[in-house]
């Protein structure tokens, strides 16, 4: 049986996060070359970029990036939503997103809308939208990371650089690893935490069910708190995911599963997979420790404010 709980923006690692940004003094992320230089140099997929040293408006054009933003105290001016979504990332407070222009879609951006919020960055990766960066560039500076997911905390430090933010960034980073080191403990320490194989199964319409391997954004959480991962995770197609069908769900075996949606359930097949035989004699379902969660805070957020949310969540439910 799934366990559902709701990601509430008031939890107690939010509060942390809002309470940093609001506390936190803004710095340029690099010293002037001299007494009246506003801008620093950035190095990105697409080499060297010069932004200003604390640019204001600020267009963010994946949920990565606007994750980022939002954790470093910065609202942007204009950011993409993700397809199956009618909004920002919902486990973001109000306050930060209210006033942000949506700007199309992560996979086709809107250019006349962007130009036309006359922003002094843009932020995405080379693989969602390094074809468009010649278009982008000319509309205003353009600082792209490689790609998403997996790498999400180096690209945090390029966000982090590209904002002026550099500072704050290293403070929300120990912030995180000291609240990670202390899930750890809560389950019972290194040796018992590992004895513990977690896997994350997502149902996505129109696709088959993932099961998420080590190379993405919520195997490195479950990496830092130091939980077990099932065989199947080193089958992960590149480290990402092994997919399976309905049929082939007995694969999702472990000691706790996690499962999240992206679209609509009865085109992702939860309700086929979930009431079948295979389902119901999973170790995790017989136990009771199968959890439903977010999918745009476990997956899609992929950024500190969502790791930490999730890691109050992965501390709860594993030492119920």
């Amino acid at each position: 049986m799934l366990k559902h709980r709701g990601t509430g923006i008031g939890t107690l690692a939010l509060g942390l996060t809002l309470s940093l940004t609001a506390c936190t003094s803004d710095d340029s992320g690099k010293k002037a070359s001299g007494p009246t230089s506003t801008t620093h140099t950035v190095k990105t997929a697409m080499g060297d970029v010069k932004v200003k040293n604390a640019p204001k408006r600020v267009v963010v054009l994946d949920t990565a990036e606007l994750d980022s933003a939002v954790t470093l105290g910065v609202t942007p001016v204009g950011a993409t939503r993700a397809g199956a979504e009618d909004a920002f990332l919902s486990y973001l407070p109000k306050s930060a997103t209210k006033d942000i222009t949506e700007v199309g879609e992560i996979t086709a951006p809107n250019l006349e809308k962007i130009a036309g919020l006359k922003p002094d960055l843009i932020l995405s990766s080379k693989v969602r939208d390094g074809q468009r960066y010649k278009q982008l560039s000319a509309i205003a500076p353009t600082v792209l990371t490689e790609t998403t997911g997996y790498p999400w905390k180096q690209n945090f430090l390029v966000h982090a650089d590209a904002l002026g933010k550099k500072a704050r960034a290293k403070t929300v980073i120990k912030k995180y690893e000291a609240r990670a080191a202390a899930v750890t403990k809560a389950l019972g320490g290194k040796a018992k935490a590992a004895r513990t194989d977690v896997n994350v199964v997502r149902f996505v319409e129109g696709a088959d069910i993932r099961i998420y391997g080590e190379r993405n954004y919520i195997g490195t959480i479950l990496a830092d708190v130091g939980v077990g991962r099932p065989a199947i995770t080193d089958k992960a197609k590149d480290g990402f995911s092994y997919d399976v069908s309905p049929e082939q769900i007995d694969k999702a075996d472990a000691d706790v599963i996690f499962t999240s949606t992206y679209g609509s359930p009865g085109k992702a097949k939860v309700t086929q997979t979930t009431t079948s035989g295979l389902w119901k004699n999973l170790k995790a379902v017989k136990d009771g420790k199968v959890f439903q969660v977010d999918d745009e805070l476990w997956i899609q957020g992929i950024g500190y404010t969502a790791a930490n949310q999730i890691l109050t969540e992965l501390q709860s439910d594993l030492t119920r």
